[in-house]
């Protein structure tokens, strides 16, 4: 798996080379700002990107701005955001295209190897990687009218899948059969009204649905 890295800090960038390298990855070029993002994504493209939400010259939303203009120019680069805080606002951006492959999480979650490798591997495979906290904030929320309709357990399986996780990830946190959480997500497609498609692109959908307001 080839991989570019945007982080602005050089002792983070060193270590998330290190870190991906460490578990089988190539990282094919580790840059400072969304410019030298953009000219590597292009120069190597990679099967997946980790970017920093704010990079020089103004630390605001450089990074999420490159990331989402590289999107544009390679449709379906994966690209797996980092952020000090949640900003939910870039998550919803990131997501908007309804295609996948993308990941918003903490910096702290970096600290957890094996979690961050997994975060990056799910996207690199078309998935999304949503951050717990992200998560949590959104469900203490009000979330908008199509999703009063969902019950409380639709609810919780909704926002694990927007965590990114699998049938079977859903299942083994709730301590439910995998086929009462295939009926629970059949549920919810149903009742946010999204048509038959692949189930992966439907999953990323829903996700957008729990971030909108």
């Amino acid at each position: 798996m080839r991989v570019v890295i945007t982080e602005d800090l050089a002792l983070l960038r060193d270590g998330l080379t290190r870190m991906l390298q460490d578990n089988g990855m190539e990282v094919v070029a580790a840059v400072e700002d969304g410019e030298a993002l953009l000219e590597a994504v292009e120069r190597e493209r990679p099967d997946v990107c980790v970017v920093d939400v704010r990079l020089p010259p103004d630390f605001r939303d450089e990074g999420i701005r490159a990331a989402l203009e590289a999107r544009r120019r390679i449709p379906g680069l994966p690209v797996l955001v980092l952020s000090q805080y949640v900003e939910r606002i870039f998550a919803k951006e990131l997501l908007a295209d309804g295609t996948g492959g993308v990941g918003y999480l903490l910096k702290d979650r970096v600290a957890d190897v094996g979690e961050f490798v997994e975060a990056v591997r799910r996207v690199a495979d078309g998935g999304t990687a949503m951050d717990p906290e992200v998560v949590a904030q959104l469900v203490a929320g009000r979330g908008p009218a199509r999703l009063e309709e969902l019950t409380p357990r639709e609810r919780d399986v909704l926002a694990l899948m927007a965590e990114g996780r699998s049938n079977g990830g859903i299942a083994r946190e709730l301590v439910v059969t995998e086929g009462a959480v295939e009926k629970h997500v059949s549920s919810i497609f149903g009742k946010l009204g999204l048509p038959p498609s692949g189930d992966d692109h439907r999953r990323v959908l829903a996700v957008i649905a729990w971030l909108e307001e």
